[in-house]
């Protein structure tokens, strides 16, 4: 088999994603490390462009592509490097569908196990397994909305990918949910994964680059910060409470300015390395 990996700097992950999407047959691997995103497909000889290693530059910034051929376990590999992902102390679990649920977590010394709420995501032509920080932000902005009594009513996902976010929102109790995406795989990706985690959810194809997002009292938005400020140019009606990341640290503050002229204000901001996630209410 052979692996084709595409390194970047993070604000040109979307695009370098987007491009792997065309090409994946087996679903895209995702790594990040010190102001880098990696991104990796598979396939047999003949199914990738054979580009050994270069350099190029997209934007003025450069990116590094390698390819090299692996041993054909490399499925077994693959299920390696995904595993489950704990979101807000073990709390919530996002995890591909052979790992098995974990028990569950005390919540307080010497108390019972409670237990996890489940999200299985099988990694595919889709963004969104729980393991980039962007996700897992977004996951504790969830929770956070659960434990302040707001999981519930509409909410919305701008840019749906895998459906990950849509789903947790689904199984903390909001309804109906609202997962949008340009891209058809992804609603193909998001339907699959809400059947196999028995929840219900409205799926639409909507390219937020040209068209208003959806209004609902409650949205979600794992997005770039330049799709993100399109999105807040052309909003019809704000949300009353706005989760939104895909943003890199510096890139916060302009983005919540945006949206605080739209009465969208910042409640809270969580930061993991170089990424952030906002919390915005009305």
């Amino acid at each position: 088999m052979i692996r084709l990996a595409v390194r970047c700097r993070p604000e040109l992950g979307e695009r370098v994603l987007a491009e792997l999407l065309t090409l994946a047959p087996g679903g895209v691997e995702e790594d990040e490390g010190d102001g880098y995103l990696e991104y990796a497909i598979y396939g047999a000889p003949g199914e990738l462009p054979e580009l050994g290693g270069l350099e190029a530059v997209v934007d003025g910034a450069p990116i590094e592509v390698t390819t090299e051929e692996i041993p054909d376990d490399w499925t077994d590999r693959w299920r390696d490097f995904h595993r489950p992902i704990e979101v807000g102390g073990g709390r919530l679990v996002v995890r591909p569908s052979w790992e098995p649920q974990p028990a569950g977590h005390p919540t307080a010394p010497g108390s019972e196990a409670e237990e996890a709420m489940g999200v299985v995501i099988d990694p595919g032509q889709a963004f969104g397994t729980g393991a980039h920080a962007t996700t897992r932000m977004c996951l504790e902005l969830l929770l956070e909305l659960a434990d302040a009594g707001h999981a519930d009513g509409p909410l919305a996902d701008w840019g749906t990918g895998s459906g990950v976010l849509a789903i947790a929102a689904a199984k903390l109790g909001f309804s109906p949910v609202l997962g949008c995406d340009h891209e058809l795989a992804a609603l193909e990706a998001a339907a699959a994964n809400a059947q196999a985690n028995g929840v219900v959810l409205e799926l639409e194809r909507r390219n937020l680059r040209t068209e208003p997002a959806p209004a609902t009292p409650t949205a979600v938005a794992n997005l770039t910060a330049p799709v993100l400020l399109e999105v807040a140019s052309r909003l019809e009606e704000s949300p009353g409470r706005l989760i939104c990341s895909g943003l890199l640290r510096r890139e916060a503050d302009d983005v919540a300015a945006v949206f605080a002229e739209r009465r969208l204000a910042e409640r809270n901001r969580l930061t993991d390395g170089d990424w952030a996630a906002l919390l915005l209410t009305t």
